[in-house]
């Protein structure tokens, strides 16, 4: 069931730009994910790959639309849905999600850099937020997720090209380094995080044997609608899932590509 989350764990985000729920789904569940996504051809074949300043290579897959699989499951799921809204403390729409895939000894770095650098040239607002679903483990020798903790109070930095990436003014990164205290996010499987547009993060290349993946949600606030036309997306109220939804999404999603299979 959706988390109602407290007045303290809510004022916590609002000053550290940031929120850790740890186990927050069953680890077996993250197993049958990690399978369904690692099997699916339809997700390799929308997987970009995005080099970091040294050449190394990180894939995403992402999707505007919210289709009948596991991953837009647990994009609409109340679980994500309603502790984002008590975060952000209105109604959202879904922006994107995507699914991260930082495999092992090859996945790239990726640059300090805020998601409103990039998201600024669509919406006027960072009325925005992610939740990181941690599908696998995620530790520091494998580029788990690194924050500036309270770094979104400075408001949105200029940002630039980092290799195929985007990432923030090196000079302004080396002046707030020091002043804001670093945070490795290591995360069992179904640990989520929540964190705020502006909020500073990166993570370093996988220089180990395991793989790093990850779901992350992202969501606009409904009052914040795109100003350019063009923008992919749908914003707009969504359906909203309960787990028993969810499960059974998944449950179908590997059905499916057991069928093809033949399996």
């Amino acid at each position: 069931m959706p988390m109602k989350l407290t007045a303290e764990q809510v004022e916590q985000y609002l000053r550290e730009g940031y929120l850790f729920l740890p186990d927050y789904f069953p680890s077996a569940d993250m197993e049958q994910l990690l399978r369904v996504a690692r099997d699916d051809d339809a997700l390799a074949s929308i997987a970009n790959d995005r080099l970091d300043r040294e050449g190394r290579t990180s894939r995403l897959s992402l999707r505007h639309e919210l289709p009948d699989d596991a991953y837009a499951a647990y994009t609409r799921s109340c679980a994500i849905v309603e502790p984002m809204e008590q975060l952000m403390g209105c109604e959202v729409s879904h922006y994107h999600h995507k699914m991260m895939m930082k495999e092992p000894h090859t996945g790239g770095a990726w640059e300090w850099h805020q998601d409103f650098g990039y998201w600024h040239a669509n919406f006027l607002y960072p009325d925005m937020a992610s939740c990181m679903i941690a599908v696998d483990r995620a530790h520091r020798t494998n580029g788990c997720l690194q924050v500036l903790k309270g770094s979104h109070r400075m408001g949105r930095l200029e940002h630039g090209r980092a290799g195929d990436q985007t990432g923030a003014d090196p000079d302004r990164i080396a002046a707030v380094e020091d002043r804001f205290e670093r945070v490795y996010c290591e995360m069992t499987p179904g640990t989520v995080l929540f964190f705020h547009s502006n909020l500073l993060h990166r993570s370093d290349a996988n220089r180990s044997c395991d793989p790093r993946w990850a779901l992350i949600c992202c969501y606009t606030s409904s009052e914040n609608p795109p100003f350019r036309d063009g923008t992919k997306g749908e914003f707009s109220r969504f359906e909203r899932w309960d787990d028993e939804r969810v499960n059974r999404s998944l449950q179908e999603h590997e059905m499916r590509q057991s069928d093809v299979r033949g399996n």
